[in-house]
């Protein structure tokens, strides 16, 4: 008799699959599984599924845990890269302030051509503008949201989550991948509250591995 042929996918290299990833970071994004099967163009269950799947995998209660669940995918330019509490944390210039608007093209059409803003990039629902060093977020959404949220710019998200967290800092999820770019860029983003409940982000833009 013949060897038995094994069936179904090879095992993946990585804790979770590609699939499970891109479901886990969008929960961690805040999205829900409705918006997140929109963006990602498949239906409810099938985010459900790989939902469940990364749950399970990870040993985690729920859905609040996994937001807060801080791993990184092997693939990623931070996978080698841990916290050092060892540094002085410094948060860097504002990087980007976010706003919600009704719709997205015209939105881009209107920041772009009258006020002439120059155009970052566009993907999705999301359109990027440059303001003398500071990049404008703007975001298609159901309702315009009534303040801005304010993102500070770090060299090391991982380890400024880790230090603000000693200082009882409250995050609404784990640093997490939001886009990679064509170039292997990555945008990489954790968001919290201040003092009076209102929503900050911390933010990196990692190029490369880290030399070690």
């Amino acid at each position: 008799m013949g060897s038995k042929r094994s069936v179904g996918r090879p095992p993946h290299p990585d804790v979770l699959t590609p699939a499970e990833w891109s479901v886990v970071d969008a929960v961690r994004h805040g999205m829900s599984n409705t918006l997140i099967a929109r963006r990602r163009g498949v239906s409810v269950d099938a985010v459900k599924f790989h939902l469940s799947n990364a749950i399970g995998k990870l040993g985690l209660q729920d859905r609040r845990a996994l937001r807060r669940w801080d791993g990184v995918r092997r693939d990623s330019h931070l996978h080698s890269r841990e916290p050092n509490m060892e540094t002085t944390l410094e948060l860097g210039a504002i990087g980007q302030i976010g706003r919600s608007v009704a719709n997205i093209g015209e939105a881009e059409r209107w920041y772009r051509d009258v006020l002439g803003l120059q155009h970052l990039y566009t993907f999705g629902k999301l359109a990027f503008f440059d303001c003398g060093g500071v990049r404008l977020f703007l975001e298609e959404g159901s309702a315009v949201r009534p303040q801005s949220v304010i993102y500070f710019s770090v060299p090391d998200i991982r380890t400024a989550h880790a230090q603000l967290l000693e200082r009882g800092v409250t995050f609404e999820s784990a640093p997490h991948l939001i886009h990679r770019h064509a170039d292997g860029l990555e945008e990489w983003m954790a968001f919290f509250h201040d003092n009076e409940g209102r929503l900050l982000s911390i933010m990196s833009q990692i190029t490369g591995a880290a030399e070690g």
